[in-house]
């Protein structure tokens, strides 16, 4: 499984999100994307040959003068790796991923479980052990994110305004 993109939507919405994220990724020039709805309502995985991180700035622009052409994706996460729920692999990626950060960056480890009987708890004390960085939970520079989807689990390094909220950016930009 290959996916560079995780859509959250709403439930029993993933078909009308899939075919969403399809169309905007082409309208942002990628003529061939590819997405697949999960098991797990409400979550879609697409794979773009677009840079992730520069798609979620290209939909906060696209948000600004035609907002009406995102109604079904709640939610976009840009993803850096991919590899097999397995706590050993995790772990690998996510110290490679680390090594990005600053050593006088926060940060904090956000898992999403889905499909697993892993705990949160060991996966940020696994991961966490590698990363010699202040945690600050509230505002940190920098947020590991674990996001389990089953046999497979999506992992990032990045900052908050690097995630894809369309409420969030349809809410701020009507306030102009």
């Amino acid at each position: 499984m290959n996916f560079n993109l995780i859509v959250s939507t709403f439930r029993y919405g993933e078909r009308d999100a899939q075919e969403e994220i399809l169309d905007l990724l082409e309208i942002l020039g990628d003529n061939q994307p590819e997405s697949q709805i999960t098991d797990i309502n409400g979550i879609v995985i697409a794979y773009t040959n677009l840079e992730p991180f520069q798609v979620i700035n290209s939909l906060r622009e696209l948000i600004k003068s035609e907002p009406w052409q995102i109604r079904y994706v709640l939610r976009l996460l840009p993803i850096e790796s991919v590899v097999h729920t397995r706590l050993e692999d995790i772990e690998s990626a996510a110290k490679n991923l680390t090594l990005k950060m600053h050593s006088e960056d926060t940060f904090r480890i956000t898992v999403e479980r889905r499909h697993t009987f892993m705990t949160s708890a060991d996966i940020i004390a696994t991961v966490g052990r590698h990363i010699n960085n202040k945690v600050d939970l509230k505002n940190p520079e920098w947020i590991v994110l674990i996001e389990i989807i089953g046999a497979f689990t999506g992992l990032s390094v990045l900052k908050s305004n690097q995630i894809f909220s369309s409420v969030i950016e349809k809410r701020y930009n009507s306030q102009w």
